[in-house]
Parts: structure tokens; sequence; C-alpha cells
């Protein structure tokens, strides 16, 4: 047994004996628990226990290597069950075997889960040098230093957000706390609240009602105030969802086949103008190339009609080779663009969205020079990889009779998951588009995603339309409410009005500013109440 403090410190109470004998195995299994407050078990108050429990393992860390390595391991459980729709990815890419998936899964845990054993880490030492013995400066350390660090893990090489802790407050109305301090402000709530359940088991009512009391006033303004908004009757949308899986997906005879489904599915033109969205990559065609491809979906429209629809931007470059009599020029795929285009009834292109944030590895190759020759170029369909877009930009809608001009943003699929970089803040579009590709990750991957897009409408006070080939597609409006959704595996459409922007947020008009004011707040209540204790 470890010797304990006296006075208030943290060691004071009596500890389950698995802390003390496995503290390793008791960090890994309340790791891998955690994950259940994400969607689809949303077991949010597990999450919050798990945390806890952590919280206690830190505390008793002897050493900097134990507060790393604990934190460390509470990640690798954490996001091996999290991310486990990872592995069903693996099943469509028949370049590499399927059972590769799992060791993806856990390789790729083994990398995100440093991320938490470093706020763990840097925590401890923080509570140590200015705090040592004091919970609450330790427990605000702790969450200022979780907010770093997700932050860092959405960011490094490129990023990873997937499942910030925030997400689990969705079902709660202490989100609503994303529209000032944003996601990762609500990873750091997350946190607070499992120190309060520490702190209420010790019978430190003072300083865990002082965390509580907040918590509870966000959820009940969130539960209370923020009713669904009622789409207005223009402009019309129709989002559109053909359930086509991606085992057929690139099927060259199934093509016309899956032409007729999209169309069937899009409607006759109506007098009134509309607005229709098709998923990510809905159709094989080089639009700016295929005149008649343009010809075919403008067909589709009514006057006034826009289409949005993914479909690939490509670009070809000259190469000498050599042969036995002598050298020739060949034109090969040098690279291309995943994008969104608008398509007019008059089969005009006015304007595209580029995909900015690329998927290592899905959809490009990094550093190719190396990896390719050790036959990781396996992972990526095709021989050539994606081209990087500018980033958030909004796109130019055109006026027609019954409807005005209006801006709209994109972000394609994984987009959508990075706080704070979803639009362009100097030129603020009327909603935000996002066609994606969920039929890749399982059961478990749609619904993730979905939840995150979530916050992203609440951030940034703007609606969201979703439009996927086999689900969850959405429509989603600007304080985060699904208003309408198709399951997934189910081909249909939505057919409703473009709910209503809000005035900007706080957290639209200033990003990640706030998040990192909040993590300055907490480091300085950590020694406010260090002090304040002596």
């Amino acid at each position: 047994m470890h010797p304990r403090h006296h006075g208030d410190g943290p060691l004071t109470a009596p500890m389950p004996a698995v802390l003390d004998r496995r503290p390793k195995l008791a960090a890994l299994l309340a790791g891998f628990l955690s994950a259940t407050g994400f969607e689809p078990l949303r077991l949010w108050p597990v999450t919050l226990a798990c945390l806890a429990l952590l919280i206690l393992l830190i505390e008793r860390a002897p050493d900097r290597k134990a507060a790393f390595t604990r934190g460390w391991l509470f990640g690798l459980g954490h996001f091996t069950l999290g991310l486990n729709w990872i592995a069903h990815a693996f099943t469509y890419q028949d370049a590499m075997p399927h059972w590769f998936g799992y060791g993806a899964v856990v390789l790729l845990s083994l990398y995100l889960a440093v991320y938490p054993g470093l706020a763990t880490l840097s925590a401890w030492c923080l509570g140590r040098r200015f705090a040592p013995g004091k919970p609450l400066p330790f427990l605000l350390f702790l969450a200022a230093c979780w907010l770093a660090s997700e932050y860092l893990r959405a960011v490094a090489f490129t990023g990873f957000a997937w499942n910030p802790l925030g997400v689990i407050w969705l079902p709660t109305g202490v989100a609503i706390a994303s529209t000032i301090i944003g996601t990762y402000g609500l990873g750091a709530l997350a946190i607070l609240a499992a120190g309060a359940l520490v702190l209420a088991s010790r019978r430190r009512w003072q300083p865990a009602a002082a965390i509580a009391a907040p918590l509870l006033a966000l959820a009940f303004w969130g539960l209370l105030s923020q009713a669904p908004a009622t789409p207005t009757g223009a402009p019309r949308i129709r989002v559109v969802q053909p359930n086509i899986g991606q085992d057929e997906k690139y099927s060259a005879e199934l093509e016309q086949a899956h032409f007729r489904t999209l169309a069937a599915l899009s409607g006759t033109p109506r007098p009134a103008p509309r607005l229709l969205f098709w998923p990510e990559a809905a159709i094989p065609a080089y639009l700016d190339m295929e005149p008649a491809w343009r010809d075919r979906l403008a067909a589709l429209l009514g006057r006034g009609d826009l289409l949005l629809t993914g479909a690939n931007k490509v670009y070809y470059k000259q190469v000498a080779r050599q042969a036995h009599g002598g050298g020739y020029s060949e034109t090969v795929l040098a690279g291309a663009n995943n994008s969104v285009w608008i398509v007019t009834p008059d089969a005009r292109l006015p304007a595209r969205y580029d995909k900015a944030h690329l998927v290592p590895y899905g959809e490009y190759l990094p550093m190719r020079s190396i990896l390719q020759p050790l036959g990781l170029s396996r992972l990526v369909p095709g021989d050539a990889d994606f081209w990087p877009g500018p980033g958030p930009q909004s796109l130019t809608l055109p006026a027609a009779t019954g409807r005005p001009e209006m801006k709209m943003g994109v972000q394609i699929c994984y987009e959508i998951i990075f706080s704070g970089q979803v639009i362009d803040k100097a030129n603020r579009p009327a909603f935000l588009f996002n066609p994606s590709n969920d039929a890749w990750f399982g059961s478990w991957g749609p619904v993730q995603h979905l939840a995150q897009a979530r916050l992203r409408a609440m951030e940034e006070g703007l609606p969201i339309i979703r439009s996927t080939p086999t689900g969850i597609s959405a429509v989603i409006d600007a304080r985060g409410h699904v208003l309408h959704k198709l399951g997934p595996h189910r081909a249909g459409f939505l057919d409703t009005g473009l709910p209503a922007a809000l005035p900007p947020t706080p957290f639209a008009r200033l990003g990640n500013w706030l998040p990192f004011s909040f993590l300055l707040i907490l480091a300085g209540l950590a020694i406010a109440t260090r002090r304040s204790s002596r």
C-alpha cells in the first residue's frame, strides 16, 4: 500500500483494493467502459463514473511514469471500443486482408492513447508543483490539460478528432455550452463533472456543489429553452439517400441502375424551386469533362432548381516512357479532388468545393515515396492520391424566382468532425452541406458521425444538411436538433423546408480562442484555489 497523506489531501479516503493491486488493469477497463457514453449506447453516466475512477488512479500515481501509463491505458481502452467501426471498413478493401482491420483499430488506439496520457501526466506534474495534496486544484488542472490534449489530437499530424469527450453531453442540456466554449470545452466539463463525483464521495460537499451547480444550470437551460426549430416554407429542399452499398458503388455494370435510383428519388420538378442534395461521390462522372452527364443531371431539374452533388475532379499529366522502339509520351492520372458541384437546370457548373481535410491512408498515402515501396499503397484505393482543397469556403447559390441568392458552406464527410474549422467566418453561409459516405463505417460509425455534426450545428448556429448513400441522412437545425432523418440501409428522401440560421454564436465569432480562454481560466482557478486553501 502507498502511504496516506494527512489533512484534506486526495488520498485520505479508503480506496477500492483493485486500484492499489491492479491500477493498470483498472485504467484499461475504465477506459473501455467509458466509450459506452458515445453513440449508439449513450451511457454517459457510465463515462462520468469511469472518468472519476481515472481521477482516483492519477491522484494515487507514485511518479510521472505511472501518471502517464495509467492515462495511456485508459485511452487505449477508450479508443479501442469507440473506434471499433474502423475494422468494418477493411471488409471493403480487397487489397488488404480483412482481419487487418481489427489490428488497425488497436494500432490507431495505441497512438491516440498518447493524448489522454499526456493530459494525465501534465495534470499530475502541475498538481505536484503548484498544489500538492489539494484535490480541487488537481481537478481543475486535469480539465485544462484534457482540453489541450483533445485540441492537440485534432491538429497533430493532420489530426484525428473523432469522438471528443464532449459528445457525451448531447443527450443532456449541457451541450448548449458548446455555443460558447466549443466541443473541447465540453470535454473539460466532463472531467469537472467526474471530479464532482469524486469530491462528493469524500463528502467534500462545498467544492462538489460549486462544480455541479453550474452544470445543472446548463442542463436546465439547454433542455428547457432550446426547442427544435420549425423549417420555413422556402427554400424547399430534398435530401436523397439511394441505399447504394460500398460493395456495389463503383460497379460499371450497375452505373445506369444507380442513376435511375437517384433520379427516381429526386422526384419530378415542381413550380417552387428546390435545392436537391445528393451524397458524396454520388456519380462516377467527371462533370467538367463530360457534357452528356451534365445534360442528364440538368434534365432532372425544374426551373430554379439546383443540384448539389458529390463527384470527383481529376487531373492528368504527360509522362515520358521508354520502349524498344524509342520514347513516347503517355497521359496518366496525376491526382483528384473529392468535390461537391453545383449543377443548374441549364447544365452549367457555377461553383464547386474541394475537400480540404483528407483522410490519411484512405484518400492519400502520406510519405508515398517511402511507404509505397513497403506495400502500404494497398491501403489507398487507386494509383493516385486525392489533393486537398483550399479550406472552408462559402459557395454562392444563384437566385431564382421564389428563392433569394444565398451562401452554402460545404464539409465533405470526415471534415465535419473538426470543431472550429468548418466555415469561412469572413463569409458566413446560411447553412452547411455535409455529404458523406458512411457505408464503410458499420453500425457505430454513422451514428457517431451524426452526433458530431450536431455539435457543429450548435457551435456555429447553422443548420446542417447530410446526404449519405446508406444512412444516416438528416436535416439538423441550428440548435443541433435532428428534425428529419433516414435510418441506415434504406432508400428514401427527405422533403422539407430549409431550417433558418441563428445569429452567430460566441463560438462562431471567436472559434477556438474561447476554449483556449476557458483553459486559462481553469488553470488560473487551480492556482487561486491553491492559494486560498492556504
